[in-house]
């Protein structure tokens, strides 16, 4: 698994993850080099005489002119210090760098999942819950960064400082330190052989109970009105709390699972060394000989033990994240479209007529079919209605005129060249949409008239003349901070009407050739919307407009006007015979 979401990372990232290797060998050989010098530290306090005679020792003692073995003191303890400072520096900039890059990393992974996603088709969205993707951004990365990036990492710079202290130790005792490394070695494996089916569970538990508990939130606040007309608040907080409670005691069991093995591990080396001591006082020279020997075992087992235990506990998170990791690089494996690399700037030719060729259409195999051998051809420049009932088919027509959805069957072409996922990008540079709903973000007034457009680049006249003709400017001058007002979480401020009217000034702020009011005007007054229509009549010469409707009022300017019916035929009526019915 590991090894996959390498495979998705940058060749940026993983240039860095090479050069971080080095620093850890270098972190490495400067543990070594620190634990090295405590033997002739030690050995100096107790046997001055016999580090003065040693032939390593004397280029040092020639360099600094050293007449007695007590002048070697102040030099190997300035020496030992250097070195501890110098491991110290060298760890806490690995440590440094090491997380910087995981939670880059981190950043790196959440923004790919989040274009990906945005980039998959309409269908998609609309066969799957929010809650997946939004946990999967969110939540899951940063549990992928913490205990899946970060504890790889300190899994590698671990094991091999490790092996650098148990090498140092090996040249002063192979025999005890290979006796060691077994016991430790069965230890380890008894506690990761009876936990690793608690971390699975465990992990598994946490990637559902993520998902549901951000779900049971979103519904909640989501029908906040519903919630507060009907006291459904208990009902809400309890499948909230039956899902938190279910995810924090996976959490804190894999917590205590990767910790708990330490306070055993630190006994069990302490009693080692107490043994070890015991053991060779009674070598010859007695326990003042042994000292260095026994310094050096402290000190590596003072370093060796923290690193073991946080190579386990690096371990289990890892093996307790491997649900969230298989969900994380499943968003990852989203396939992402060749237009996603490049902007799109031409658009492509639209001068004559759009043309349904035999289009049929349903969201699976499995389900029923909306529409049925459709046939129709709109020419350019005029104004189209739609009526029928509730699920007859009209907005996934419009749907698919928008290039939101692929016909199942059949041909949906532009000029005689047909709609596909290459061209459809420049198809839509064509298109404005207002739906019924009208999504307004928690930002101003200003900025959602042009939305998806950077603050800087609004064009204020052009967002006035819109808000004029879509009926809305009246009632922005009477905000306190006009055009700079922010409207709220979903236009929460806002009237239903002002929203669609704000909805309507967004589509006209794009100044498209083809707009699409899908029951665009239903929170309208018959004068309001009688005159936003006779103002986008007027705004654009060779203008295409697709506008369903219920209410006939609205149709009464259109050049044609078709009833979808539930037995997926489609035909052409008469406004006058509409109003006769």
């Amino acid at each position: 698994m590991v090894k996959e979401l390498w495979q998705c990372l940058t060749k940026r990232r993983r240039k860095q993850f090479w050069l971080l290797l080095i620093l850890m060998i270098m972190a490495s050989i400067m543990e070594i080099v620190s634990i090295g010098a405590i033997v002739p530290f030690l050995a100096v306090l107790t046997s001055p005489e016999q580090i003065y005679q040693h032939h390593l020792a004397q280029p040092l003692i020639q360099i600094l002119q050293i007449t007695d073995s007590s002048q070697l003191l102040l030099p190997l303890t300035i020496a030992f210090i250097l070195a501890t400072l110098t491991a110290a520096a060298v760890r806490l900039l690995l440590l440094y760098v090491s997380t910087r890059l995981s939670y880059a990393v981190g950043a790196d992974i959440s923004i790919s999942i989040y274009r990906r996603t945005l980039y998959q088709d309409y269908s998609i969205h609309a066969s799957r819950n929010s809650s997946e993707i939004i946990s999967g951004i969110i939540n899951k990365t940063s549990i992928i960064t913490g205990n899946v990036l970060v504890p790889s990492l300190f899994i590698i710079s671990s094991a091999i400082i490790i092996l650098g202290i148990v090498a140092i130790v090996f040249i002063i005792n192979a025999q005890v330190t290979t006796g060691i490394l077994v016991i430790f070695a069965i230890l380890y494996w008894m506690i990761t052989f009876f936990t690793k089916k608690s971390l699975r569970n465990n992990g598994q538990l946490i990637a559902s109970q993520d998902k549901q508990r951000i779900k049971f939130l979103q519904e909640g606040l989501g029908a906040i009105r519903e919630v507060l007309i009907d006291g459904a608040q208990e009902f809400y907080c309890k499948l909230y709390q039956r899902s938190d409670l279910l995810l924090r005691r996976a959490l804190g069991n894999n917590f205590f699972i990767a910790s708990s093995p330490r306070y055993l591990i630190e006994a069990v080396g302490m009693i080692i060394i107490a043994i070890m001591a015991y053991s060779l006082s009674f070598q010859e020279g007695g326990i003042v000989a042994v000292i260095p020997a026994l310094g050096v075992l402290a000190i590596s087992a003072q370093r060796l033990l923290p690193l073991l235990q946080q190579t386990y506990s690096s371990y289990s998170m890892i093996k307790g994240s491997r649900a969230t990791l298989i969900d994380v690089l499943s968003l990852l494996d989203q396939p992402l479209p060749h237009r996603a690399s490049r902007s799109l700037t031409k658009i492509m030719p639209f001068e004559k007529e759009i043309v349904f060729k035999n289009v049929s259409f349903r969201y699976a195999d499995d389900t029923p079919w909306i529409l049925k051998n459709v046939n129709l051809t709109f020419k350019k420049g005029k104004t189209i209605g739609f009526i029928g009932e509730t699920g007859s088919g009209k907005s996934t027509l419009l749907d698919i005129l928008m290039g939101l959805l692929e016909p199942t069957s059949g041909e949906f072409l532009i000029d005689n060249v047909a709609i596909t996922r290459e061209n459809r990008g420049a198809w839509q540079m064509h298109i404005s949409h207002v739906p019924q709903a009208i999504y307004l973000t928690d930002s101003t007034v200003r900025e959602n008239i042009a939305f998806g457009v950077s603050s800087e680049k609004i064009e204020d006249h052009k967002v006035y003349k819109v808000a004029q003709t879509a009926q809305v400017s009246g009632v922005i001058d009477n905000l306190k901070d006009k055009y700079k007002s922010f409207v709220g979480e979903r236009g929460v401020q806002l009237s239903g009407g002002q929203r669609q009217r704000i909805g309507v000034a967004r589509a006209l702020y794009k100044d498209s050739d083809v707009l699409i009011l899908d029951e665009a005007t239903s929170a309208l007054d018959n004068q309001t919307e009688k005159k936003i229509m006779q103002q986008i009549s007027k705004m654009k010469y060779n203008q295409t407009v697709f506008i369903i409707a219920h209410r006939l009022s609205t149709l009464r300017h259109c050049d044609y006007i078709y009833r979808v019916n539930a037995n997926y035929t489609i035909e052409r009526v008469d406004f006058n015979q509409l109003e006769l019915n």
